[in-house]
């Protein structure tokens, strides 16, 4: 009964609009908030693009309605998933989990990096819908579809929901941190695609702050807890990197080119 009162204790917090003001006037929160948005439009460019490669054998029509659903799931699947990860979270062995998932993420990116394979290709290859498939069979096409983007939402939103347990613990900071990622996912996902195209460095820094998180909370495991102003000089100086070296290749391209 204690698991439950605690889980219930958690979502009653998600109404609590005297802690909705605190957090809304601290700039800590809002720096954490800022970074969970920031860290989700980069990690969902390519998800944007898996998705769309999901529904493009719909009609147009239906496309815009079977990532709407899924929209309307992912939000649902965040709301529960904060709640109840409120409350696992402060298991220790949940965090080392989840730490390692989260370095697993990270290595995984970087090994799968090095065969250099092209992004739209492999996202087609791996998750294109399969019209013989089991749900398109037992489902129909759309509905088919709106249930495959549906599972596929839930697997991006466990990466992301880890990474912001891993970022704070606080409900307001986790909430709406995660509900703003998912719309990045569908609303900006093609600003951050166009700056990634640009910026190309930006994808594999969004990867290192995702094993930095990893690092976060694997030492808050120990009772090791890395202040605001450190973690936040962290990102500072891993997005000046990322431009001076985005600087650097630039130039060496040149110098090649000349």
């Amino acid at each position: 009964m204690g698991i439950l009162e605690s889980i219930i204790h958690t979502y009653s917090q998600f109404f609590n609009w005297e802690m909705w003001g605190e957090v809304l006037t601290d700039p800590v929160s809002w720096g954490y908030i800022g970074t969970l948005i920031i860290l989700e439009g980069l990690l969902s460019a390519d998800n944007a693009l898996v998705l769309a490669v999901m529904v493009k054998h719909l009609p147009p029509e239906q496309r815009k309605k079977a990532l709407f659903y899924g929209l309307l799931g992912a939000y649902i699947f965040r709301f529960i998933a904060i709640g109840i990860g409120v409350f696992l979270i402060k298991l220790w062995w949940v965090k080392v989990l989840g730490a390692a998932y989260l370095a697993y993420l990270a290595i995984k990116y970087f090994m799968d990096k090095r065969k250099n394979s092209n992004p739209e290709e492999h996202a087609e290859e791996e998750h294109g819908i399969n019209k013989s498939g089991l749900l398109l069979r037992l489902f129909g096409t759309f509905w088919g579809t709106v249930i495959s983007v549906e599972l596929m939402d839930i697997a991006f939103s466990v990466d992301s929901v880890l990474a912001a347990f891993g970022v704070s613990n606080q409900v307001w900071v986790l909430l709406v941190g995660g509900m703003l990622g998912v719309l990045m996912m569908r609303g900006v996902a093609g600003v951050f695609l166009k700056l990634i195209d640009r910026v190309p460095e930006l994808e594999s820094t969004a990867y290192i702050l995702i094993l930095i998180i990893s690092a976060k909370m694997f030492l808050g495991v120990f009772g090791v807890h890395i202040s605001h102003y450190v973690f936040f000089g962290i990102l500072l100086i891993a997005f000046a990197a990322t431009f001076v070296v985005h600087y650097m290749n630039k130039k060496k391209e040149a110098q090649k080119e000349g």
